[in-house]
């Protein structure tokens, strides 16, 4: 079974080539896994499911790519999953821009190794493919960190000009009152003060920064208990095919996990509903797939595509509002999708083309504990 961005169910349709390189991905991400923490620093605090991020469903996407007859042209076709994972690494690991360039060329180089080892043979045109998906998802992730930074940025700077004008205006008075007088007794009462002003301004620098560096983005407040998600996308379907029978179909094992129900039936039934909405009436597809400590769940359905430019704009927040035709009913909830879906360290991306239709995939640990603000309702 694939990983793929489009919720492709099987390899039958692919290339011997296009075989051969998903049945040797366990093998390549083992060698990829070795290389990135033995050359990037960073790497060694981060945890496998967080470390591995969106790339096995690109990895797929490469896969398809191989085949001539397949309507994706590289890896980064059709969808918006590069931009997620250059997302997640600037809000959830220390990485630095190049280090994520990094990363990437040796993905690039443990894919070569893995077909040396596993005996599948890239033809040049067959290569100049995975390079070519290699450089557009460098590029792709490389914008999403840095917009992810710069606004990062921006929440720091604003936040710093508002919350430190009251110990700066007691030190500032306190300086000028200074100035001013030769009583011993109020120079000692004011360089208290201006001391205290200056302890609090010290405790607000340093905890902006742990919060923007580590949390890295505004999370849910959830409640995170041990969940099987197939039960949970069964249920999302039972609900729909109340009305109308066998409308939303379900592909999924029973995969344990630690997640907030609550959260994550919100983001399914936003998906599944608008994905009814704006499918072509032959029904949706929930899937969910575990790999390398990730979840990966996605809706599926037919119908009208979403443009490329509507693509990179999906989820953001009032994006029904900013233009009129019908793919921007898709907006409709997909903030809170996102929300959910970085809420349990992971992200959210978008593939849509009118060969394969359009699948919407929450990519997130098994374990999102370790990366989750709780609280006591979900």
């Amino acid at each position: 079974m694939t990983l793929a961005t489009d919720q492709k169910l099987d390899d039958k349709d692919l290339s011997a080539t296009s075989r051969g390189m998903l049945a040797m991905r366990d093998d390549v991400f083992a060698i990829w896994e070795s290389q990135v923490r033995n050359h990037i620093d960073e790497a060694n605090g981060v945890s496998g499911p967080i470390l591995v991020n969106t790339l096995p469903a690109f990895y797929d996407n490469i896969a398809e790519a191989l085949t001539p007859s397949h309507p994706r042209e590289d890896g980064t076709s059709n969808t918006t999953s590069m931009s997620a994972h250059g997302g997640e690494r600037a809000r959830m690991t220390p990485f630095r821009a190049d280090e994520v360039i990094l990363e990437y060329q040796l993905f690039r180089d443990a894919i070569f190794t893995g077909a040396a080892r596993n005996g599948v043979q890239f033809s040049p045109q067959e290569w100049r493919i995975v390079e070519v998906s290699i450089d557009s998802a460098v590029r792709e992730a490389i914008r999403e960190f840095s917009l992810i930074h710069e606004a990062i940025r921006e929440r720091l700077a604003a936040t710093l000009s508002h919350d430190m004008r009251n110990p700066l205006s007691v030190i500032l008075a306190g300086t000028q009152l200074i100035a001013l007088t030769s009583d011993l007794t109020v120079v000692r009462r004011v360089a208290t003060k201006i001391a205290s002003g200056a302890k609090r301004m010290e405790h607000m620098l340093t905890q902006l920064v742990e919060t923007l560096t580590f949390e890295r983005a505004i999370k849910l407040p959830m409640v995170i208990a041990e969940l099987d998600i197939k039960p949970l996308i069964e249920s999302v379907a039972q609900e729909f095919n109340f009305v109308d029978e066998d409308k939303v179909q379900t592909i999924a094992e029973p995969i344990v996990g630690y997640w907030c129900r609550n959260s994550l039936h919100r983001a399914l039934d936003n998906l599944v509903s608008n994905a009814l909405k704006y499918g072509d009436g032959q029904g949706v597809r929930i899937k969910a797939e575990q790999i390398l400590g990730r979840l990966i769940l996605s809706v599926h359905n037919q119908g009208k595509s979403i443009i490329e430019e509507q693509r990179d704009r999906i989820f953001e927040y009032l994006r029904r509002e900013s233009e009129g035709n019908l793919a921007d009913g898709w907006g409709i909830g997909l903030p809170f999708v996102r929300s959910v879906a970085e809420g349990h360290g992971g992200s959210v991306s978008v593939d849509s083309a009118a060969e394969t239709g359009t699948t919407f995939t929450i990519d997130i640990p098994v374990d999102c504990r370790p990366y989750v603000h709780t609280s006591g309702t979900a």
